[in-house]
């Protein structure tokens, strides 16, 4: 089934709107030409993709767009703060009029009408010319105005030839007279006007009757390729400077040519030849040009075969733009040969058909060991190998990096730290983290909420921040790194930090703890994400309504991850997001208690050690044992998941972590690894917080996937709150014996 042509238009017309958000974004930081190059291609790209599904608003807004970016990348504007905004802004009407256009909408919106006149009052300052009327131009966008200037001469802009030379002072000495070339150009056509220009002319004093100081600018009307005209001076070509400027009417030849060249030239200088716009003589002198300004270690934006015809004034620059359009499309026609776009919906078909193989695969597992034949067992173990394989492949497929989700906060960082009036920058690290996709889309609100909090809440104004002693531009961190068969994604700020004494009295204020109640440091953050609960003084359009970290949380936990939260006083807060790698299918520890079998994900596991009632230690209801020296809370699993009493005289404790937290898991038997496929549970089944999902096993029985950072955070909290039990019972006895 072939693809949708609207949607691949839609598809390649948001990847280019979110380019140009990027480029426009680091220009604020400066930029090069290639920079403004890269800009104005994505505008004339999205005009002519619009053109062709007769798109007309769109079209006639981006030409518009187009008309100020080709004043900004010749240099007849300066970048600004003001420009970088309403090109921002012309980005944004250029999304809306294309969503618009997708919808069928004739006529535009009220709304999105008077939006688009405002941008354009905006862009008119930035136009040599007065904005033309974006309705007129609906139909049929105008032509952008070809400029044609030989280096210090005039400005052309004629329908014929222009050939500017200048031939040599030796000319004469090598029995060279200019004459017999001029008058061989009327073979080709007419010359209907023709300058002597003297500006090599010396002082009378110095003049030499032999030598030659005159050059000409012709206008030749002719049909002649620019190679024809240029053979016409061959025999002088090493005794003259030529220049040889193509009328009008041929520059959008040359563009037409290009644009239906076949998909074979990679390099400009071959795509400028093949149309013609470029003799092969002038290609060799651009090239040396080229070799000799990187000898001198030219930059090279400045060294480029692009800006060398240009600045030589040998191939107009919109004849350029257009065969470094061509270059681009052969190149992504070449990488694409490499890669394939695939469906998202046929990705997941394609994973959950994986996932039943695996399923199978462990059903043919125990059949094979049933009949204990040692060829098929061996088959069978080859088998379950390449399923294995199959499986880590399918997954990779779905796997993406987390910077592309990352680098959209660059807006959000640049809008909001206006509105606020502070001074925000954002660092994003790990940026080539992979994520499952699924995973990806979903964490994009939670991060959304976090950044813009730690950029309200967090950071502190700047005038504070210098009173601090602090620089006066404040900071968010963006991270993501994989830890513990897992992602861990950071939001973090250099901010203000959180106060515990302000947020437990806020808590106790709203009834969230009791009076009496003690909390430790990361207990009294974990309070920011209940619900109603906000710190803020006042109602703003970012925060402050106590609507959001709870959402955060359970958006989280929804995709079976947990939120942490650290901070220090006046020196910040971090925010620790930690997820699994994928939601379908993982490596998995199968255990037992009593009937049942569950599931702890294979990356948490550190070790598995036999329990001796010898080395259990209770305090206050709390059981933990002494594992090298380290106190170890574990919980029994047939408590937690009300199991009658296990028949097993020996039990065995899984020791599980995530980051640096571990704890113990009680379990009567270990069965071993295995493929896991996660099947979701039902709604009836989503209060039941210890409980990631199910899976089948090969044998058809049905086992429980177990939520280990929520079993962690159980253990871990109640040996905490045992903890605060016994510092306040020590308090309570000291007290006591000083009354006494």
């Amino acid at each position: 089934m072939s693809e949708n042509p609207l949607d691949t238009y839609l598809e390649e017309n948001r990847e280019l709107l979110q380019e140009m958000e990027d480029i426009l974004l680091q220009l604020e930081g400066g930029g090069d030409s290639e920079v403004m190059n890269a800009l104005f291609r994505t505008a004339h790209t999205i005009k002519g993709s619009s053109g062709i599904f007769g798109f007309g608003h769109v079209v006639a807004f981006t030409h518009v767009v187009e008309n100020v970016l080709d004043r900004l990348r010749d240099g007849e504007i300066q970048v600004s703060e003001d420009l970088v905004a309403a090109l921002l802004a012309s980005r944004d009407h250029i999304s809306a009029l294309v969503d618009s256009a997708i919808r069928e909408e004739e006529a535009l919106s009220e709304e999105l009408s008077q939006q688009g006149d405002g941008i354009l009052q905006r862009l008119a300052r930035f136009q040599s010319t007065e904005v033309e009327d974006a309705s007129a131009q609906a139909a049929t966008p105008a032509v952008v105005a070809s400029k044609i200037e030989r280096e210090n001469g005039p400005r052309v802009m004629t329908e014929q030839w222009h050939i500017s030379i200048r031939f040599s002072e030796n000319v004469f000495r090598l029995g060279l007279d200019p004459a017999p070339f001029l008058r061989y150009l009327k073979k080709l056509g007419e010359i209907t006007h023709i300058t002597t220009v003297f500006d090599g002319l010396p002082l009378l004093e110095a003049m030499d009757p032999e030598s030659n100081y005159l050059g000409f600018e012709i206008a030749l009307a002719s049909d002649a390729s620019k190679t024809e005209i240029e053979a016409a001076f061959e025999f002088a070509m090493e005794e003259c400077t030529l220049y040889i400027l193509p009328p009008q009417a041929k520059i959008s030849e040359y563009a037409d040519l290009i644009e239906h060249l076949p998909e074979e030239a990679e390099m400009l200088g071959v795509i400028l030849s093949r149309c013609g716009a470029l003799t092969d003589n002038e290609l060799q002198m651009a090239l040396h040009c080229q070799a000799q300004l990187r000898e001198q270690a030219v930059p090279d934006d400045m060294s480029r075969l692009g800006e060398v015809l240009v600045k030589q004034q040998t191939v107009h620059p919109e004849v350029v733009d257009v065969a470094l359009e061509k270059q681009a499309q052969v190149r992504n026609q070449r990488n694409a040969a490499k890669s394939v776009r695939v469906d998202a919906a046929r990705l997941d078909s394609l994973i959950n058909l994986v996932g039943e193989l695996v399923i199978a695969g462990a059903g043919n597992q125990i059949q094979a060991r049933r009949i204990d034949d040692e060829a098929l067992l061996e088959t069978v173990s080859s088998m379950s190998h390449l399923v294995e394989e199959i499986r880590d492949h399918a997954l990779q497929l779905r796997m993406v990096p987390i910077g592309e989700s990352f680098n959209r906060f660059n807006r959000v960082v640049r809008d909001v730290s206006k509105d606020l009036g502070k001074s925000i920058r954002l660092e994003i690290y790990g940026g080539d983290t992979e994520l499952d996709k699924t995973v990806t889309e979903k964490i994009g609100d939670p991060l959304m909420h976090l950044v813009r909090n730690a950029m309200d809440h967090g950071l502190e104004s700047a005038e504070e921040r210098e009173a601090q002693g602090k620089p006066a531009e404040g900071v968010v961190y963006l991270n993501a790194f994989h830890d513990s068969g897992g992602i861990v994604i950071e939001v973090a700020d250099d901010g203000a930090g959180l106060d515990p004494a302000k947020l437990l009295a806020k808590a106790r204020e709203k009834g969230l703890v009791d009076a009496n109640q003690e909390l430790d440091k990361k207990e009294i953050y974990r309070l920011i994400l209940e619900p109603g609960f906000s710190t803020a003084q006042e109602v703003t359009d970012l925060s402050g309504r106590g609507v959001g970290m709870d959402v955060v949380r359970r958006n989280i936990e929804a995709l079976s991850g947990t939120v942490d939260i650290d901070s220090e006083l006046g020196e910040g807060t971090t925010v620790r997001i930690r997820l699994p790698l994928s939601l379908a299918i993982i490596d998995g520890f199968l255990v037992g208690v009593g009937e049942s079998s569950y599931v702890i994900p294979l990356d948490m596991v550190q070790e598995c050690i036999e329990l001796s009632e010898a080395d259990t230690q209770e305090s206050h209801g709390e059981h933990y044992i002494n594992l090298r020296g380290e106190v170890l809370p574990f919980l029994r699993l047939r408590d937690v998941l009300s199991h009658q009493a296990s028949e097993h005289d020996r039990e065995q404790i899984v020791v599980v972590h995530v980051g640096t937290q571990k704890a113990g898991l009680v379990v009567d038997r270990l069965i071993g690894e295995l493929q896991t496929v996660i099947k979701p549970l039902g709604k009836l089944f989503k209060h039941l917080s210890a409980i990631r999902g199910a899976t089948i096993l090969g044998s058809g029985e049905v086992a429980i996937i177990l939520d280990v950072p929520t079993l962690i955070h159980r253990a871990v909290g109640e040996r905490q709150a045992v903890v605060n039990q016994n510092l306040l019972q020590a308090a309570d006895d000291e007290q006591g014996t000083r009354l006494h």
